[in-house]
């Protein structure tokens, strides 16, 4: 009984050196692997840490044209058939509803015809207007050679009675003369016959020829009365002359003024005419909503047949075809001023299985990337800036990938060690965007620092 005592009791102290050797291998283990944490740790403190800027947002288009959009009804109408149903691939210039008139005015299906014969009538009464036009024209050229004529004929004739009076007063003076000296003749001739020196029939004959040149005086007076009558008849004529034709140029040039006035009036009608026509016909066109390019109808806005809808009434929601995919991004104010147009992101979309590690992008799984094109200067609804970001023109996003959904994105900026970015985080301080002053450059300050700030491309 003892000695089976003794040898379980031998057996116990062998297990307890056993158990005193165990603890000692794995102390030793557990001291091996904290050393290679710890080693590894320090040197993981050393790796490159790419510094980087969290954003979300959701997928867009670059172009404004190619995002989605609502087609609206240009007139007024009611919804006579539709073509499409929701999700449908439609081509471009493909039919998506028809639409009738609703408005009196439009309701006349001789419309169009009716008011093409109105610019044809317009058309000829412009014709006529023309007509009109040239005929007074070569009228009113004809009456002002007319006047020249009539007023050089009537000048001459104020000449020639001009220089008739000349010629007839001269007579006159002559005729004054002889009659002076047949006087003077008559008057010795009876001075003589009264001494007897002279007969009387000599008396007699001066006496006759007395009365001869007063009667030659007599006759050139009327002449020179007659020549200055005919004067101040062709005066009086001249100025008539004058006057008739610049009463009729002024009633000529009148009219020639209301039919250019009427001319006028008649081409705005006509005007006025070609517009409404093409107003019509381009109406009619209207009335079927066409696809503007190669897309699919989201969604239907409006009811079924025989709905009204108003002028400029969404009818559809549109996606385009194969449009350049981008996404919005949206960032706060703090981080704003460290992202420029060029930067580069890698982004993760919802809905992507993904393995992302932010500070080694090149270790990431499941993300994709992308480049800031545009920078908003002010912020967003929700108090934050909006950037815009793109693939590269040698990369292509899945084609899966549908406007609308949400993102996920990593700015990628400066590569610093991982325990900067750990005592940058741990501080609260912004990524690493200082940069000094070159001390070679003139008025500078090797104490001192600035912010280097780029030009933003501005998203309109």
């Amino acid at each position: 009984m003892n000695s089976l005592f003794s040898d379980h009791m031998e057996e116990l102290r062998d297990l307890k050196s056993l158990g005193t050797i165990s603890n000692i291998r794995f102390g030793r283990i557990l001291a091996y692997w904290l050393v290679v944490l710890f080693v590894a740790f320090v040197i993981i403190l050393f790796l490159p840490w790419t510094q980087n800027i969290n954003a979300t947002g959701k997928v867009t288009s670059l172009s404004p044209s190619e995002r989605p959009q609502t087609i609206q009804s240009t007139i007024d109408g009611r919804i006579e058939k539709w073509f499409v149903r929701e999700g449908q691939a439609v081509q471009k210039g493909d039919t998506i509803i028809h639409i009738s008139e609703i408005k009196d005015q439009y309701f006349d299906p001789q419309l169009i015809e009716r008011t093409k014969n109105q610019v044809k009538n317009k058309k000829q009464a412009v014709e006529s207007y023309k007509e009109k036009i040239d005929a007074l024209e070569g009228q009113l050229e004809l009456q002002v050679e007319g006047k020249q004529i009539k007023l050089s004929q009537a000048r001459n004739k104020l000449k020639q009675s001009k220089l008739k009076v000349t010629a007839d007063s001269i007579d006159y003076e002559a005729a004054k003369v002889n009659f002076e000296i047949a006087e003077n003749q008559l008057t010795r001739q009876q001075n003589l016959f009264e001494q007897g020196l002279k007969s009387k029939t000599q008396l007699e004959k001066r006496q006759n020829n007395l009365q001869k040149e007063q009667a030659k005086l007599i006759s050139a007076q009327s002449k020179l009365l007659s020549s200055q009558n005919e004067v101040l008849n062709a005066t009086i004529e001249l100025a008539s002359i004058e006057n008739d034709y610049n009463e009729k140029i002024a009633k000529t040039k009148s009219t020639l003024a209301e039919a250019r006035y009427g001319l006028s009036e008649t081409e705005g009608s006509l005007n006025k005419l070609r517009n409404q026509l093409s107003n019509y016909e381009k109406r009619v066109g209207y009335r079927y909503v066409t696809a503007p390019y190669d897309g699919y109808i989201a969604e239907t806005l409006q009811g079924g047949v025989g709905q009204n809808i108003k002028q400029g009434q969404g009818i559809v929601r549109f996606v385009k075809k194969n449009a350049k995919l981008a996404a919005t991004l949206y960032i706060d104010p703090v981080d704003f001023p460290l992202v420029h147009e060029g930067n580069n992101v890698r982004l993760q979309f919802d809905g992507w299985p993904a393995f992302v590690f932010s500070g080694w992008p090149n270790l990431s799984i499941g993300t994709y990337p992308a480049e800031v094109v545009g920078l908003d200067n002010v912020s967003s609804n929700n108090n934050k800036f909006r950037i815009l970001v793109a693939p590269p023109d040698d990369v292509d996003w899945p084609e899966l990938i549908r406007m609308g959904g949400g993102v996920k994105g990593f700015i990628l900026l400066g590569e610093v060690p991982v325990w900067y970015e750990m005592w940058r985080q741990f501080n609260g301080f912004p990524p690493n965007f200082y940069e000094s002053i070159d001390e070679n450059a003139p008025n500078s300050n090797a104490n001192k620092t600035k912010i280097k700030v780029e030009p933003k491309h501005v998203i309109k």
